[in-house]
């Protein structure tokens, strides 16, 4: 791996950088990576198939049971 130097970074975006880090519970120099991936690669699509695997698996299939269109009534004025 390549080390990245910065030189004349403002004082006011090191304190954020490090408050951000300490969010995320993580050093700054990982939040700095973090950072620089995601305004790198961020225009990198995701396949349907792995945005489906960021899903949660939470609640029970009947919690998403289809309501039968008769049994609904709909008002339009």
């Amino acid at each position: 791996m390549t080390t990245l130097v910065l030189h004349n970074i403002d004082d006011d975006m090191v304190n954020a950088l490090k408050l951000r880090a300490g969010k995320h519970g993580i050093s700054v120099e990982a939040e700095h990576r973090k950072i620089l991936e995601v305004a790198l690669f961020a225009h990198k699509k995701k396949s349907f198939a792995e945005i489906l695997t960021t899903i949660p698996e939470v609640g029970l299939d009947l919690d998403f049971e289809r309501l039968e269109d008769s049994k609904t009534t709909h008002v339009f004025d």
